[in-house]
């Protein structure tokens, strides 16, 4: 079965590191097939395990590996499929769109966190499926009341975000 993992923290506040690398910690897992999408720590993979043992075994490979505490959410093709076929946002060259990835019920955290900040003017965000999206205006996404919610440590281990393009990418290596 083809996967997705979507790395949390990758390249930013001091975590670097090569996507070169960590296809190889994936590898020396056993996953097969593997390839990165961007620099942002998304890695397409084949695997006949369970989305549940591979976020167990994968963690801990990158965990021992780069020496810090990995947190990565697997979605199947399938999955990832129905986070780019369910944007709820039309598209708007003055919006980002951003969908998040996480463990069950994350969505409704976010969307408490959400309804507790200010939005910005367009800002707005919607659950579907169980998916959390979020659509800010371009320029706002880290300066947003919302945007410094999503840094909390609370959330590190829950969800990561990728912007709705990134779903396409992956789509077309995983096909």
């Amino acid at each position: 079965m083809k996967y997705c993992a979507f790395l949390r923290g990758v390249n930013m506040k001091g975590t670097n590191m090569k996507m070169a690398d960590v296809c190889q910690v994936f590898k020396d897992a056993g996953v097969t097939d593997v390839t990165s999408v961007l620099a942002s720590g998304n890695i397409v993979f084949s695997s006949e395990k369970g989305a549940e043992q591979l976020k167990q075994l994968l963690e801990e490979s990158m965990s021992a590996y780069f020496s810090y505490e990995a947190f990565l959410f697997i979605r199947s093709e399938e999955e990832v499929g129905l986070l780019q076929a369910n944007i709820p946002f039309e598209t708007d060259a003055g919006f980002h769109v951003y969908a998040f990835v996480g463990i069950e019920g994350v969505e409704k955290i976010l969307m408490d966190e959400f309804s507790n900040a200010t939005q910005g003017p367009g800002e707005e965000a919607e659950i579907v499926n169980s998916v959390f999206y979020w659509r800010v205006p371009k320029g706002n996404t880290l300066d947003s009341s919302f945007g410094k919610v999503l840094g909390k440590k609370n959330l590190k281990d829950k969800m990561t975000s990728r912007n709705i393009n990134t779903f396409e990418k992956i789509l077309k290596k995983m096909g």
